[in-house]
């Protein structure tokens, strides 16, 4: 909010801002419930090798993409969410929704962030050990594609935790426990939330407190400088 502030040009205080929104009741959203009772560690799995290794932070766009799933509750039934993240600036590069979680959903949403990203060097892949992740055709796309793939050790959702991270805040900041009327309506509402205020508008403390576009912004503008 303080950062917001400061960029529609008004002058303040953090220390205000505080006091301000203590004063109208605001506060930050908190957590989005809690997670599912039980085990969340594991042997590693042979299914491909762990090459990501919880290393979250990386020096380029494009170089680790990281991809998950999750469900939205509607009056039809759920609406499955495929997202593909780049870890660089944590920019949603490619996603896809449906009413059937299978293969399908996982590669509409990878052939997304091909299309959009065009990447000219191999770029790591991680996902969790899911079984639209260990198809062979999610393996032949990655191959065709110059995609290298890494998963996390089988229950551990800490070994993909930016993926988890954003489905995090899309369930506090724009879903929060509703139930959509349609599928329809919930697509339009996550489609807002990822190309309308996501990626162009959210700050995110991962990317010097700019959104994700204007963090890869920065960057490929300094490198231009640099030649």
């Amino acid at each position: 909010m303080h950062l917001d502030l400061l960029a529609l040009g008004e002058t303040c205080s953090r220390h205000r801002v505080a006091r301000l929104m203590r004063s109208c009741g605001w506060r930050a959203q908190v957590g989005y419930g809690r997670r599912r009772p039980g085990s969340y560690g594991g042997a590693a799995h042979n299914v491909v090798a762990n090459i990501l290794d919880r290393q979250f932070d990386v020096a380029a766009p494009n170089l680790v993409w990281v991809t998950d799933i999750t469900y939205i509750r509607t009056h039809e039934g759920w609406l499955y969410l495929a997202v593909v993240v780049d870890l660089f600036s944590r920019q949603v590069v490619g996603w896809s929704m449906d009413s059937r979680m299978n293969k399908d959903l996982v590669l509409q949403a990878l052939l997304a962030a091909v299309w959009r990203r065009k990447p000219k060097q191999p770029v790591i892949v991680h996902s969790d050990q899911g079984s639209q992740f260990t198809s062979y055709e999610y393996g032949a796309f990655l191959a065709n594609h110059n995609l290298q793939p890494s998963m996390s050790r089988r229950g551990n959702c800490h070994d993909n935790a930016v993926a988890e991270s954003f489905f995090q805040l899309l369930k506090r900041e724009r879903i929060k426990r509703n139930i959509y009327k349609t599928r329809e309506h919930a697509r339009q509402d996550i489609f807002d939330y990822i190309e309308m205020f996501y990626n162009p508008v959210r700050r995110h403390s991962h990317a010097a407190n700019l959104s994700p576009v204007n963090y890869e912004q920065q960057y490929f503008s300094e490198a231009t400088n640099c030649l």
